[in-house]
């Protein structure tokens, strides 16, 4: 299979990833061997996988250089197996819907405690309108136009002390906990 590399597309690449595959690039028609491990999609460079006795190691060739790509092999299953272990796909599970549910009422809370005016919306929190937590509700979670209350509230979860269980005896009988310091003042409410 040749192509031109830089006007194909996703349905190609991905009929090349997982194969050894010779990629011709560069003014000189240079070739480069190894397992298509995976394909830049913006940039369309490719990353070659060559194993050997002291483990993997991995060449990117750049996408404006691939001339073409030929696949030379279908991979036998332990090198199928050898590839996917590289590049792990992203976890999904994430925490189940009940510790979701802790982690923001923790969250709200805190923001409470801290007079930051918070409400819950669906599976997000909102603060003063203007900005959105969304879970697992940690500093890089919050997105906001306005620059100033996002800082303060990323500050403010930096800073949260670990969520005490609902169900804590402890939590009804003691004081509300300190607020934040050094924050300068309450977020107004606003739109």
């Amino acid at each position: 299979m040749q192509c031109g590399w830089l006007h194909s597309g996703p349905q190609l690449w991905l009929r090349c990833v997982h194969r050894q595959v010779r990629v011709t690039a560069g003014k000189q028609r240079e070739e480069h061997r190894g397992w298509l491990l995976t394909v830049d999609p913006v940039s369309h460079s490719v990353a070659l996988v060559s194993f050997g006795e002291d483990g993997a190691s991995v060449r990117v060739v750049l996408g404006h250089a691939v001339e073409h790509v030929e696949v030379l092999q279908e991979p036998d299953p332990d090198t199928e197996e050898r590839l996917r272990s590289l590049l792990p796909p992203p976890e999904t599970g994430g925490p189940d819907p009940g510790e979701r549910r802790r982690r923001r009422s923790g969250v709200r809370r805190w923001l409470q405690q801290n007079r930051v005016p918070v409400e819950e919306d669906g599976n997000e929190l909102r603060v003063a309108r203007v900005l959105t937590i969304r879970a697992p509700y940690r500093p890089d979670d919050c997105s906001s136009a306005n620059q100033i209350i996002l800082d303060r509230v990323q500050r403010l979860l930096r800073v949260q002390p670990d969520p005490v269980p609902d169900s804590d005896p402890v939590l009804e009988t003691s004081p509300a906990p300190e607020t934040a310091p050094g924050l300068d003042g309450p977020i107004p409410s606003g739109h």
